[in-house]
């Protein structure tokens, strides 16, 4: 058989390839960035998450990498697909680009699968043209991703799998490939209904933060404690509301909302409104901070340590994240830098970051907790003599100031 060729070995393409490879599939990664390709083949995984050092080393013997596109008849593409900041639309230049690739290097009947997170109409208005143009048949087919950092390996075996297809034979070729390690269930459905099945569960979700967001400045002007608050309305059997926090990051939940908002703009004022809510509450956050600073005769905001870089507790990815969101936002204030450190970001993000947890604490009278790591937690006791603002309950309710 000839191997599938995974295009993108990010976040999403790498574990696919190797989960793959690990379970007997020849795969191939491909990635036009050709210093990871290199630590790849040199054994070296190119960020943290548990679980992917012990499927590399199951993986080995079926996977390599490349920066070309390999000549087969099964390819999975995992591109990222950000959005265009003024329309709100999708921007699928990348997608794009690596649809036109395949088309020109493979087989006859080759099954082009799309995993990334595409806006509902993105396979019939920028992909399909591009098969029918190229001449050659190719069976088109969306498979949304639907697993989280710091969970990756084992939700891509356990978690439900949709398939979205034209053609009975299409999805049953993708699926007999998807249950070689996936025991969650895989549905089979239209391609419109799985491109728009993954943007509106990221809404969803987003739609839920942003309510307890706004809750918690609601609380905060009444001074109401919005974590008693929630626990108290949520022993009502139907009432189950999420957490508060410093905003929304990574690459899902605070872009694919957008999607819906750019294509249907007239018809999506809860989507936009939650939107704002979330994109917003760094701004919050940093409010909150200045009402902290003035109550205990804090001046220096080169005294204020941001503890956690990352959108979510103990993995190194940044994207999008709160504590990236407030330092873009300090700067447009035009106040000074705070320090900042997180244990699992090596490189340096800000010119005030620090990678030494006591010179963080050293250089702070102030620590605003943005994310919990199990460091903080452990940690915990070292925070004495601090004043502690904890935005996400990482310490248990034990700071002096919470959201």
């Amino acid at each position: 058989m000839k191997p599938v060729n995974v295009i993108g070995i990010g976040y999403i393409g790498l574990p696919t390839c190797l989960m793959l490879a690990a379970h007997g599939t020849d795969v191939v990664g491909t990635d036009l960035n050709a210093r990871l390709v290199d630590r790849l083949n040199g054994g070296e995984l190119t960020f943290e998450e548990k679980g992917l050092p012990e499927l590399f080393e199951q993986a080995k013997a079926h996977v390599s990498f490349s920066t070309r596109y390999a000549a087969t008849d099964f390819y999975i593409i995992a591109v990222p697909t950000p959005y265009v900041k003024e329309s709100k639309k999708i921007d699928a230049k990348y997608v794009v680009s690596a649809v036109q690739s395949v088309l020109a290097v493979c087989d006859e009947d080759a099954i082009i699968c799309v995993e990334s997170t595409i806006s509902p109409g993105t396979i019939d208005n920028f992909v399909r043209p591009l098969a029918e143009q190229s001449g050659k048949r190719v069976h088109l087919v969306h498979t949304p991703e639907r697993i989280v950092p710091g969970n990756m390996v084992y939700e891509l075996v356990h978690n439900s799998r949709t398939i979205g297809a034209d053609e009975a034979a299409a999805a049953a070729r993708v699926e007999t490939l998807y249950s070689t390690f996936c025991q969650g269930e895989i549905v089979k459905t239209d391609i419109r209904t799985a491109e728009m099945s993954k943007v509106v569960e990221n809404t969803f979700r987003d739609i839920n933060i942003a309510f307890a967001n706004e809750l918690s400045r609601i609380c905060h002007r009444e001074g109401i404690d919005v974590r008693e608050l929630i626990a108290v309305a949520n022993r009502h059997p139907r009432v189950d509301i999420l957490s508060p926090g410093p905003g929304v990051g990574g690459h899902c939940i605070s872009v694919d909302p957008w999607f819906l908002v750019g294509d249907y703009p007239d018809i999506t004022p809860v989507i936009t409104a939650a939107r704002q809510v979330n994109d917003g509450q760094p701004a919050f956050v940093i409010e909150r901070v200045r009402e902290i600073m003035a109550a205990k005769g804090i001046s220096d905001w080169s005294r204020v340590g941001l503890y956690g870089l990352t959108y979510k507790p103990n993995v190194d990815d940044v994207r999008e994240s709160p504590a990236l969101q407030m330092l873009e936002c300090m700067d447009e204030q035009g106040l000074e830098l705070p320090v900042c450190y997180d244990p699992f970001v090596t490189d340096t993000l800000s010119a005030r970051q620090v990678h030494d947890f006591d010179a963080f604490l050293a250089a702070s009278d102030l620590v605003v907790v943005l994310m919990g790591h199990r460091q903080i937690k452990e940690k915990a006791a070292l925070l004495g003599g601090k004043i502690v603002f904890d935005t996400c309950a990482a310490l248990g309710g034990q700071a002096e100031f919470m959201l």
